[in-house]
């Protein structure tokens, strides 16, 4: 069940109430006349069911509620009431496929911004596997899969385009090129200083390396591997289990790439570059195309439960 609190400017509230009361899968409703200050008005707060929730929400903007007062979205994460019950099966289709996407898209939005914090992360990082590439060391190569923060934007452009939101799919395209960017050039400069001080050598990067080697060595194994954490990505982010996210981020190679690539560079490398490169491109390509098209399959099948619910 999701709390809605809203603060309606006086002449809207009935409109409110009434667009609340005709919503399969509501609960609780309370008005409080008068009590809004900031702005001024009254408040409604309603239960409803995840699944009702983005079709409640939905209309709500359309009522202009965003912009002449507020709409307050929260997870109840324990709630007894026979109405709830009632509410959570009277609403078409089950909670855990419902898609918020007003919680998607301002989730996505923080994070796909391309911040101090964010260039941060991707960049130590790509530093930490470039010294997993250079030592063969997984362990390392695991970390900086799990640090790396560049699913964030990926998951930014799927919701963009599917959402035809251009300004989005720019911001997270520029948090995703411009953190490869800054990432990749600030590890350059570090495999230089390693180099000085001993800890990296030419020959480590050309030696054989059984754990770490396929980071530059791409293949169609890489592309499915993307898509595959593509879409179970995305159903974590939709379906609010976020814990699914470490699995998907330790499931692809685009930090390791990234890293192998600055390291390769350092010493002249093209081969490795160009290899791990590529490697990087297939995993970004792989993981928004996957994304876009999990959205895509999932409004389409909510949009047609909701039929068949309004139908029967």
């Amino acid at each position: 069940m999701l709390h809605l609190r809203l603060i309606t400017p006086t002449d809207r509230t009935d409109d409110v109430v009434r667009l609340i009361e005709k919503t399969i899968g509501t609960a609780h409703l309370v008005v409080l006349p008068g009590a809004a200050r900031n702005p001024a008005g009254d408040v409604v707060m309603c239960d409803v069911a995840r699944e009702a929730g983005d079709e409640l929400i939905a209309g709500l903007r359309e009522l202009d509620l965003d912009t002449t007062g507020s709409i307050a979205v929260e997870n109840i994460d324990l709630s007894l009431s026979k109405r709830a019950d009632k509410a959570e099966k009277d609403a078409p289709g089950e909670s855990a496929d419902a898609v918020l996407w007003e919680h998607l898209t301002d989730a996505t939005h923080e994070e796909s911004t391309l911040s101090i914090t964010y260039v941060a992360f991707i960049t130590l990082a790509t530093m930490l596997a470039a010294c997993g590439v250079v030592l063969d060391n997984a362990i390392l190569i695991v970390g900086a899969m799990a640090v790396g923060p560049e699913f964030g934007p990926l998951a930014g452009l799927s919701t963009a385009l599917v959402q035809r939101r251009p300004r989005l799919a720019a911001r997270s395209l520029i948090a995703l090129l411009v953190g490869f960017a800054a990432a990749m050039a600030v590890t350059v400069g570090f495999s230089y200083f390693m180099d000085a001080v001993g800890l990296f050598t030419e020959e480590k990067l050309e030696a054989d390396r059984p754990n770490t080697g396929f980071v530059y060595a791409p293949d169609w194994f890489s592309f499915v591997v993307a898509a595959l954490a593509g879409i179970a990505g995305t159903l974590s982010l939709t379906s609010a289990k976020s814990g699914a996210l470490v699995g998907v981020a330790i499931s692809v190679t685009t930090i390791p790439a990234a890293a192998n690539a600055a390291v390769a560079l350092s010493y002249g490398d093209m081969g490795q570059t160009w290899g791990s490169t590529v490697q990087l491109l297939l995993n970004l390509l792989g993981i928004a195309l996957a994304a876009t098209l999990t959205l895509l399959a999932q409004k389409w099948l909510w949009s047609t439960q909701r039929k068949s619910s309004r139908a029967s």
